[in-house]
């Protein structure tokens, strides 16, 4: 008596299970790829509001160490901000740090020394050429602070005059 076995070993996968499977992902990919894209989008844009955040804020403690260490004039070297070297206009903004000058009237070299000075450790890089994280500029006297990793044009401006932050996300 012979004995016949019915079940079969599967080898593979046949082709149309293949072209599913392939389709299945095609349609994922065509939902989640754009999603993707758009995340580097916002994480560009949050970075440049987180940084625009901290350098407001670091020009407001500025100010208030200012006058709460009683001044009302112009001042080199603030006692009890940072490391005890941002200078002040007279209305209390920054305006440099290793300068020593606390005219309003700014320039690249100052905006950089404000922006180190108030940002302190960790601020994302800036000059004034190359390819550092922040390009500095001057534009009607105002420090102009443009994002260079997205290649948007994004900028933050800072006004000494006023000591208001601007932020221009595109």
């Amino acid at each position: 008596m012979k004995r016949e076995s019915r079940t079969k070993k599967q080898r593979g996968f046949t082709l149309i299970e293949l072209v599913v499977v392939i389709a299945i992902l095609a349609i994922l990919a065509a939902f989640a790829l754009p999603r993707f894209a758009q995340l580097s989008e916002q994480a560009h844009q949050s970075s440049i509001r987180a940084t625009a955040g901290a350098l407001a804020a670091g020009v407001a403690l500025a100010k208030t160490q200012w006058v709460s260490n009683g001044f009302t004039t112009a001042q080199t070297n603030i006692v009890g901000f940072g490391n005890d070297n941002v200078d002040v206009n007279d209305e209390g903004w920054p305006t440099s740090v290793a300068s020593d000058d606390t005219s309003a009237t700014m320039t690249a070299t100052k905006c950089q020394e404000v922006w180190l000075g108030v940002l302190q450790s960790n601020a994302p890089t800036v000059a004034a050429s190359g390819t550092p994280d922040y390009l500095v500029s001057i534009d009607a006297g105002d420090c102009v602070f443009t994002y260079q990793p997205d290649g948007q044009g994004s900028d933050i401006t800072y006004d000494a005059d006023t000591g208001e932050i601007i932020t221009n996300i595109n």
